[in-house]
């Protein structure tokens, strides 16, 4: 039904138009008396097998939300009853900020995939903070920090810090994304010595405090076999607690169809299926190389179970849907769930 019904009358609107219109949906539907209790029924797989224990926290299945769909930590809440173990709010940044100007976010429909070039549009740490305090579900929650557009890459460890410890209360894990191609000069911190600068701060915060929180890096998909084992040298030189992996892409030579569209459309992220195999080139890669010595959630291209389980075979310990959720409709998470189970 979401597919052959609901999905074409959702793809007459703008993309960043749609985006609006589900979180207000969810917003309002889930706060009609039995509504919650019914979509846990219909999207929730509750079976033990799934459990997953990764840097001290207890997931109930490896299923969940990557970061830039509730950016604002407005419907993490709503989210979770959608059947998510987990959700990856932000990308957030110290101060607000309206991102890029529109449009921004762009459908490659024959190729299952999305162009965005929002640049961390958010309304600030405390907006996100105030939200998080009306929490009440039981899933993790993760926080996806960024630096503001504005601030030089030279004073970006002092907007990761702000993030950290504005957050750390409310929040179960951090990412720190270095990664996205839509902030001018961001992934120029992807170097390992700026990496190295930040991430050794924020665990020097994190060790001082009562119970640490974990951390982990999300990596871009565009690096190369030396960048990622620098990677893997600042995961072990930093002691943090894994990686996302991966973000969205620059390239286009994945899109098959839609060459000419992706070329009109201009500069941005690529996600989607034509992310897929990238996404899960770079997870192997990581595993393999570093022995499986950290965790790994899995992101990018994952349109069907299939394509989670070819990601948790190549090393993720977690996966994560976005775009995938965007085309393949809310119960994604269940399918998923039940080829693991067919499959244990």
């Amino acid at each position: 039904m979401y597919k052959a019904v609901i999905r074409p009358v959702l793809f007459l609107f703008a993309p960043e138009k749609v985006h609006h219109m589900v979180v207000a949906a969810l917003k309002i539907g889930l706060a009609f008396p039995g509504v919650k209790s019914l979509l846990a029924h219909l999207t929730q797989v509750n079976d033990d097998r799934l459990r997953r224990t990764l840097f001290g926290l207890s997931f109930d299945h490896p299923v969940g939300v990557a970061a830039g769909f509730d950016k604002n930590a407005e419907v993490f809440n709503e989210l979770a009853n959608l059947g998510f173990s987990h959700i990856e709010i932000g990308t957030v940044t110290p101060k607000a900020q309206p991102g890029n100007p529109k449009p921004r976010l762009f459908r490659l429909k024959k190729e299952q995939g999305l162009i965005n070039r929002m640049g961390f549009n958010n309304k600030g740490l405390q907006s996100a903070v105030a939200n998080l305090k009306t929490r009440k579900t039981k899933a993790i929650i993760g926080g996806n920090i960024g630096k503001n557009t504005l601030t030089p890459n030279a004073s970006a460890v002092d907007d990761y810090v702000a993030n950290f410890e504005g957050l750390f209360d409310h929040v179960d894990y951090f990412v720190v994304n270095v990664s996205c191609p839509n902030i001018t000069d961001l992934r120029e911190l992807q170097d390992q010595e700026s990496l190295t600068h930040i991430l050794l701060k924020l665990q020097e915060i994190n060790n001082s405090k009562p119970a640490r929180k974990p951390v982990l890096l999300k990596v871009s998909p565009d690096l190369n076999e030396q960048q990622l084992d620098e990677v893997i040298e600042v995961v072990k030189q930093t002691k943090i607690d894994g990686v996302v992996a991966t973000n969205t892409s620059i390239t286009r030579h994945t899109i098959a169809k839609e060459q000419s569209l992706a070329q009109q459309i201009g500069k941005g992220g690529l996600s989607g299926l034509p992310l897929r195999d990238r996404s899960t080139e770079v997870i192997r890669y990581l595993a393999r190389k570093s022995n499986k010595a950290f965790p790994i959630i899995g992101v990018g291209g994952i349109m069907s179970a299939e394509d989670a389980i070819e990601k948790i075979n190549a090393g993720a310990d977690l996966v994560q849907v976005y775009t995938g959720f965007i085309y393949s409709g809310p119960f994604l998470a269940k399918r998923i769930n039940k080829l693991l189970l067919k499959q244990l």
